[in-house]
């Protein structure tokens, strides 16, 4: 197991990539701590992992809280006694909107909780981290960090920060042999992209698969990435397998990124 004995935070553990990565983790031996607003979500996943075999806990936080995000720290040093892993995947997708028409509440809350909240988790374990002189943090970022789409500005402001977050932690904390990396994903098969296809293709009239063949066209692959193929990515990154990747951004994209960009 290559994860065998760590104990791993995930923020936005309810769900998705999340939970795809909650899942691996725990299936590599980690004990999984999953975050996020939802409890009920969060029970689900921690249930999952305990029928399997493996070791959770849910936490119910807002990353975007500063006071919660110490309270959520706290509790897992004092539950399990260490923190290995963290990975900040919590975000919102925001609004779609040009910015000339921006409201500032929209624009502050996607920053505060894709940008500000994984500064604020970093922050809160990298107080324990240091002195052990171990540990890896990763950072799920989006190939929308990338590039600026149009009508997408706050997403991608906040995702462009999140590999300016990595790189920069990478650098300060790398003497504590510590290792700070992000993985970018394109469009992820899940809710939330599927029910945006169903919703085109009943507007334009045609089936949702269609949709899906116009957002995969530029893909090298013509597909969708799946979940688990992002927490492959991340169990690659939290092992010993990239014990001299930090400061990385992973790109996973079907080669969305060879065309696109």
């Amino acid at each position: 197991m290559k994860l065998k004995g760590k104990v791993a935070i995930v923020t936005g553990g309810g769900s998705g990539i999340g939970r795809a990565i909650a899942l691996a983790f725990a299936s590599e031996g980690a004990t999984a701590v999953v975050v996020a607003r939802n409890m009920a979500r969060l029970k689900d996943v921690a249930g999952e992992i305990a029928s399997r075999g493996g070791k959770a806990a849910a936490i119910a936080a807002d990353i975007a809280d500063e006071v919660k995000v110490k309270e959520m720290v706290s509790r897992t040093l004092g539950e399990f006694g260490r923190i290995d892993i963290l990975v900040n995947n919590a975000g919102i997708p925001g609004p779609t909107a040009n910015l000339s028409d921006m409201e500032l509440d929209k624009w502050n809350e996607v920053l505060s909780i894709n940008l500000t909240g994984a500064m604020l988790c970093s922050r809160e374990v990298l107080a324990g981290m240091i002195p052990r002189k171990s540990s890896s943090i990763i950072n799920i970022g989006s190939v929308g960090g990338m590039s600026g789409f149009p009508m997408r500005g706050p997403y991608c402001v906040s995702k462009m920060g999140i590999i300016a977050l990595t790189e920069t932690m990478a650098i300060e904390v790398g003497d504590f042999n510590i290792r700070v990396n992000c993985i970018s994903p394109a469009a992820v098969r899940g809710d939330r992209v599927l029910a945006a296809a169903r919703a085109k293709g009943k507007a334009l009239g045609i089936d949702y698969e269609r949709v899906l063949e116009r957002l995969t066209k530029d893909y090298s692959l013509k597909r969708l990435i799946e979940p688990s193929e992002i927490a492959s990515a991340a169990v690659f990154l939290a092992s010993d397998d990239a014990s001299a990747i930090t400061g990385h951004n992973l790109v996973v994209s079907c080669g969305l990124h060879i065309s696109h960009y």
